[in-house]
């Protein structure tokens, strides 16, 4: 038998919905009501990140951290060429 942590909810969050699991074929799915769709601009088919926090939960975010990464080396390109591109945009 293995002994789980207690994990202490956050006194500034709030529950936004509950959300729950179903069984899909061999897989498990998560179903998020509507609201969680709307407040995360997700639709059926669309992809998130679930990532975890301090604390040990989970938040589910539609940031992307490659798509970050790129835009910083995309921004630092764009600094270093910054005259060079402005003459081809002419």
């Amino acid at each position: 038998m293995t002994v789980q942590k207690k994990i202490e909810g956050d006194p500034r969050s709030q529950v936004v919905a509950t959300v729950e699991l179903k069984k899909i074929g061999n897989s498990t799915g998560v179903i998020l009501p509507k609201e969680v769709m709307a407040r995360l601009n997700l639709s059926a088919g669309d992809k998130f990140f679930a990532t975890l926090t301090p604390e040990g939960g989970i938040r589910f975010t539609p940031y992307d951290p490659d798509f970050e990464k790129a835009m910083k080396v995309a921004r630092r390109g764009m600094k270093i060429y910054r005259n060079a591109l402005a003459e081809l945009a002419k």
